[in-house]
């Protein structure tokens, strides 16, 4: 069985590309208060937009997407995998988040793309793309049951799970589950800070 679609419970859904919809539009719902997600794109459309093709070229095709009732989602991709947009993407990409939200937030998107990569670990890990739980639906414990398949994996595989959280509001989540930081960067100076933060493996059953 592929990595990280074992072990799941009954309402995790793993999501194919047809479901990238959805994955985009519960991931931009999530995170449309995030600080640094709104200094980048300044709006929700703009969000979905990104999180749409991601979630329709790389996340869902590539890595692993799971999805709880409409109302939790993740993106993966597995160590090794590719995480970079297919160049055939990106000027669909480049058109809808100028549309969306202006030529500025495209510049700030691509910045923070190449920000985001130099920062990223060169040993093999687990990336946690993006999680996400519609605001609806916080504080159920929705976030910690779509997490604790994949760590669970992972810890199996000997990986560690690497991640940017772009809302300091969200570091007790993280450091909950094992994740410690790495490093704290602004893209560019009037930035948002994003935190780097990496699991090694460790028992999940303490941490829920």
């Amino acid at each position: 069985m592929p990595f990280g679609l074992t072990d799941l419970s009954d309402d995790i859904t793993v999501a194919d590309r047809h479901d990238a919809p959805l994955i985009a539009h519960i991931t931009a719902q999530a995170f449309a208060n995030d600080p640094f997600n709104q200094w980048v794109f300044g709006n929700v459309r703009g969000m979905n937009a990104a999180f749409l093709s991601m979630a329709r070229h790389i996340y869902a095709p590539h890595g692993i997407c799971h999805h709880i009732d409409g109302k939790a989602a993740t993106m993966w991709m597995p160590a090794g995998g590719n995480a970079s947009l297919p160049l055939r993407a990106m000027p669909t990409l480049a058109v809808n988040i100028v549309r969306r939200s202006g030529v500025a937030a495209l510049r700030r998107a691509l910045l923070t793309d190449a920000a985001m990569h130099a920062q990223k670990p060169t040993h093999p890990y687990l990336y946690l793309f993006t999680i996400g739980v519609v605001p609806s639906a916080q504080g159920r414990g929705i976030g910690h049951r779509l997490l604790a398949p994949m760590l669970r994996a992972a810890d199996r595989a000997g990986l560690p799970t690497y991640l940017e959280n772009s809302n300091p509001a969200n570091h007790a989540f993280y450091a909950g589950h094992g994740f410690e930081t790495q490093q704290i960067f602004h893209v560019r100076q009037d930035a948002p800070p994003l935190e780097t933060m990496m699991r090694v493996g460790t028992s999940i059953g303490a941490y829920l």
